[in-house]
């Protein structure tokens, strides 16, 4: 009976999403607003430009990887719509690792139910698929690397890590929990990491033998930091961030490196901007501000980053919420976008 519950949820949600993204079409065809995303415009136009064996970044304001641009090629052919659909899915698929996550922590089964109630039918998360942004598939893709950790797929966790920091830079910052959480005492061969139990002790921090942290020896130290896992991971996610980067890099040279990964290092906004830094910008806007000056910004939300990590790495999911909490809270740009961001991350 659950079962079926779970499946005539997910069904009623993507009638409910179908039903939402062919509305938006009508409602681009005869009112004055628009449902749609005006990012998705900029989607479709390098979409677009790359069918016709053109560079996306001849589409101005798209600074996304050329990933994206390629996942969308069908909107020139098969359908305008193409996107939407594809996030939609992406959305119905956080629904699912949600799901899969919380069963996995013996979440009691109407708490599951419920969780995945407030994210399939939540007004925020809902429309951000549906008016055509791709912040879903990052989520999907963030939450499915969770749950191959929790099955102990350290490869294929980190193949997706890899995908995904070069499709969007931001993941980037869950680098340093994963490489932490891939710690002896929380991974070992053939044995599952632990994330919080909900129905016992074992979502407390673990405690390691006093034995071993008496330990001195700067060998036995050095190998505890370089482990298997960790070697494991930072290679295999390095190298497909790497490739992927290098590729396009061929492709498309220097433009490619600047709109996509530098130009958000540097990124200034003074207009819809909601971060505490937006005044600053206002008043310093006509000064052009020195690259040091924009890296300077960063500090504060790399020092709160860093704490937070090591204050809460051994609950992977946690650590990851109030990541995201505080990435989106010290940017420097924070638009409204950001809020549903924050929302589906932490979702």
């Amino acid at each position: 009976m659950t079962s079926l519950k779970t499946h005539s949820i997910f069904l009623i949600s993507a009638i409910f999403r179908v039903g939402l993204i062919l509305y938006g079409e009508w409602q681009d065809a005869h009112m004055e607003v628009r449902y749609t995303d005006v990012d998705y415009l900029v989607f479709s136009d390098a979409a677009s430009l790359m069918a016709s064996g053109h560079s996306p970044y001849k589409r101005t304001t798209y600074r996304y990887s050329p990933l994206l641009a390629f996942l969308l090629i069908p909107n020139s052919f098969l359908s305008r719509s193409w996107g939407k659909f594809l996030f939609s899915a992406s959305d119905l698929f956080v629904g699912l690792f949600i799901h899969i996550i919380l069963k996995q922590r013996k979440v009691p089964e109407d708490l599951c139910t419920y969780s995945l109630l407030i994210w399939l039918f939540n007004p925020f998360t809902f429309t951000i698929g549906t008016r055509g942004n791709c912040e879903p598939i990052v989520c999907a893709i963030l939450l499915w690397i969770v749950i191959c950790l929790m099955n102990g797929n350290v490869l294929q966790a980190a193949c997706w890590y890899g995908l995904i920091v070069h499709f969007r830079i931001y993941p980037i910052i869950y680098a340093l929990p994963i490489i932490l959480f891939l710690d002896p005492c929380f991974f070992q061969s053939g044995v599952k990491p632990l994330l919080c139990d909900w129905t016992s002790d074992q979502g407390k921090t673990p405690q390691i033998n006093s034995e071993v942290t008496d330990q001195c020896d700067v060998w036995i130290a050095f190998k505890s930091i370089f482990t298997r896992s960790r070697i494991l991971f930072g290679l295999v996610s390095g190298s497909v961030f790497l490739f992927f980067t290098g590729f396009f890099f061929y492709l498309y040279g220097w433009e490619f490196l600047h709109e996509a990964l530098l130009y958000h290092l540097t990124r200034t906004d003074p207009r819809h901007n909601f971060s505490i830094y937006f005044y600053h910008i206002y008043l310093n806007y006509e000064r052009e501000l020195s690259i040091l000056e924009k890296l300077i910004s960063f500090l504060p939300q790399v020092i709160v980053q860093l704490v937070l990590v090591f204050c809460f790495a051994k609950d992977l999911l946690f650590c990851f919420f109030v990541q995201t909490v505080a990435f989106v809270a010290f940017n420097k740009v924070y638009v409204a976008f950001f809020c549903g961001l924050e929302l589906k991350l932490t979702g």
